[in-house]
């Protein structure tokens, strides 16, 4: 556990799950600079460091100035998005007037909005509600419906650029002329294209200077600016030479890994699916797009398929992908879940467990997911289940479910990839 000090107050905030291996704090300087900027003691920002990305002039309107010193007022109803951890509402929740104020954070992570509700809780900040609550934060995700109106819009900058477009496009109706829009993001994530997002769909956009090589985004509502939807989701078909999946359709709601196409890992994965028959569980686990747990619903129609990821983007990439290439009379056969791995699936209830553990979690790497899910799946499978995993050759993967399971084999592997399995004894 990390401490946040700003000059509200000091909090205690951690990631989610918490893990006291885990070193990775639960904020960074650019959530930092954000809050400064909200309680007006920013004041000058430092020139940009020799080390850091510059951002590339997009045009007149976009140089880079310094921020402005005077607080935003947080009044009607504040929207914070992408607060990775909940450490920007969990510092805001004390500092907004209660009925004077709808403190909103929507959210592409389950796990981010479980630490959200944690790092409130610890703090005393404020309890926080799923849509249509009472407490002091209301959670939503990036596919709930947005406020119809915002009076001040906090962006801290995603990695996905698509997952930014797609979601300004969902905010841009409830934004108005008096709305105060504010983003942050180390200097690393934000690019002209950047820039240019928040210019062609909200207004008029500049930049900070640089501090602690962190930046803030200024943008003027442009109200003659048409609110238009955005481009997402995206549809593609699959290559003929992979299987039962050959030559479907895929569909991908922003953000999701590879949405223009199918990388190469899930393709290896595809051409070497265990051939499987008869009525059987079988879980997609870190289903992303929903590619690979579709495919096996497809191999096997007796198959009852479930999709487990934490992002609610790609739930709802995999339940599309699912419907476009299914008989509706199955649609019942297969569950979507958006969730902490197999935390919640109940022991032993499960045969087949396919999985593409990621190995970075925002900007960080990081074993703990993979961690996470291996030993969820152990739990989860009946005896003689099996979990099969595909990954890169130099994650090691191999020894992490020796430990586990007793027991690992290669199915396939080329020079850059493998797929194990192991079988709960």
């Amino acid at each position: 556990m990390n401490r946040l000090t700003t000059s509200w107050g000091e909090y205690d905030l951690t990631r989610f799950p918490e893990d006291p291996r885990d070193q990775l704090r639960a904020w960074d300087a650019a959530d930092e600079y954000l809050l400064r900027h909200l309680d007006g003691t920013a004041g000058t920002a430092a020139a940009p460091s020799a080390g850091a990305a510059p951002v590339t002039d997009p045009g007149p309107g976009a140089q880079a100035e310094q921020p402005a010193a005077r607080p935003a007022g947080l009044r009607g109803t504040v929207v914070v998005l992408g607060d990775r951890w909940g450490a920007l509402v969990t510092a805001l929740a004390g500092r907004v007037e209660p009925g004077a104020t709808r403190l909103v954070q929507i959210s592409d992570s389950y796990l981010g909005q479980q630490a959200t509700l944690a790092n409130l809780a610890r703090n005393g900040s404020g309890d926080a509600d799923r849509p249509g609550g009472t407490g002091a934060v209301e959670l939503l995700s990036t596919q709930d419906a947005p406020p119809e109106r915002i009076d001040v819009l906090l962006v801290r900058v995603p990695k996905s650029l698509a997952l930014l477009e797609d979601q300004l496009h969902r905010l841009a109706p409830g934004v108005h002329a008096g709305t105060v829009v504010v983003g942050t993001g180390m200097v690393t994530e934000i690019h002209t294209s950047t820039l240019k997002l928040f210019e062609r769909i909200l207004g008029h956009t500049r930049t900070s200077l640089a501090a602690k090589k962190a930046r803030l985004i200024f943008c003027v509502p442009d109200q003659a600016i048409p609110r238009t939807p955005g481009p997402w989701p995206h549809s593609y078909a699959l290559p003929e030479d992979i299987g039962v999946a050959g030559g479907r359709t895929v569909v991908n709601h922003a953000g999701i890994f590879c949405a223009e196409r199918l990388d190469i890992g899930t393709r290896f994965l595809l051409r070497h699916l265990p051939e499987r028959r008869g009525p059987e569980r079988v879980v997609d686990l870190g289903c992303g797009n929903g590619v690979v747990g579709t495919a096996a619903a497809l191999a096997n129609p007796e198959a009852e398929v479930l999709f487990v990821d934490e992002s609610h983007q790609a739930v709802a990439s995999a339940r599309a992908t699912y419907r476009a290439n299914t008989d509706p009379a199955r649609h019942a056969g297969a569950e979507f879940l958006t969730g902490d791995g197999l935390a919640g699936v109940p022991a032993g209830s499960v045969d087949l467990v396919l999985n593409n553990p990621p190995f970075h979690t925002h900007q960080a790497t990081t074993e703990a997911t993979s961690r996470r899910m291996f030993t969820g799946a152990r739990d989860a499978l009946r005896p003689g289940g099996e979990l099969w995993v595909i990954g890169n050759r130099h994650l090691g993967y191999h020894v992490k479910l020796r430990r586990l399971f007793g027991n690992c084999e290669v199915v396939s592997s080329d020079p850059k990839f493998v797929i194990l399995r192991a079988v709960k004894n």
